[in-house]
């Protein structure tokens, strides 16, 4: 029972980390990135993206289509990333920070696309919205390389439950619905087991009441064909009591006419 149940438990596991990986690669081919899903971690872009909000970035659009900052009004000075632009509407898009060029882990940055450094290869600048100015290292410079995707969809606030689901949080959890499936596992085997003994149980009776109606059917046809008999007898009898209760004149011309006929 124990080994039964923990197969049964190993199969589910097996089924949800399946379908669990199914979604995620299609979520990865739809989105063109190897991570489609990012939370904001700081207000630097406040209040265009929020702390805590979850960010939805698409890897299908190419680095160079990316829509930089419009530039200043006519007679302004500086740049997109000085803030003296009619608008904020370059593209935001994720990248790792470039000082961490050469390192294992990055540190993944979102910002808005400011200025264009450089055309061949083309170089690119960005700043935070709630930044004074692009930080060196950070902001800029930002190359093919460092690029990741472009944000498509902000879901507010989301990225709480991220929080929430630190450790230890999470590995309670995790433990908590291994329990349930164990639980779950062991009552189904436990069903089963009671289904078929009770089955067993039951199979005799059934039997028995089968032979009981098989005998009930046979001596049904019995008295049947009997009372069959009985009645006939009955009906030659009373045949037989007709016939002595003729009077003989009428049975001497009866035999006299049957003579006749020989």
């Amino acid at each position: 029972m124990v080994s039964s149940s923990i197969k049964g438990i190993v199969r589910d596991v097996i089924i949800v980390a399946v379908g669990v990986a199914v979604i995620w690669i299609g979520l990865q081919v739809y989105f063109g990135a190897s991570n489609p899903f990012y939370v904001v971690s700081s207000g630097s872009m406040y209040p265009e993206l929020k702390e805590h909000d979850i960010i939805v970035i698409t890897g299908h659009k190419a680095f160079e289509d990316v829509k930089v900052n419009s530039p200043p009004l006519l007679g302004g000075e500086g740049d997109g990333c000085k803030g003296d632009g009619p608008m904020l509407d370059g593209d935001i898009i994720v990248f790792d920070r470039p000082k961490d060029h050469n390192k294992d882990q990055k540190k993944v940055i979102v910002h808005r696309v400011c200025l264009e450094m450089n055309y061949d290869p083309r170089v690119l600048k960005t700043k935070g919205d709630n930044n004074q100015s692009s930080i060196p290292g950070t902001d800029y410079p930002i190359t093919e390389k460092e690029y990741t995707g472009t944000v498509i969809h902000v879901v507010p606030q989301v990225g709480y439950i991220t929080k929430i689901l630190q450790p230890p949080i999470n590995y309670i959890i995790i433990v908590v619905i291994v329990g349930i499936m164990v639980v779950k596992q062991i009552l189904k085997n436990k069903n089963k087991k009671e289904l078929a003994f009770s089955d067993s149980d039951e199979l005799p009776p059934n039997e028995k009441i089968d032979d009981l109606s098989n005998d009930d059917e046979y001596v049904q046809s019995k008295d049947f064909v009997s009372g069959e008999k009985a009645h006939a007898e009955e009906l030659d009898k009373e045949n037989t009591k007709s016939e002595e209760n003729i009077p003989e004149f009428f049975q001497d011309k009866e035999k006299e006419s049957e003579k006749s006929k020989e």
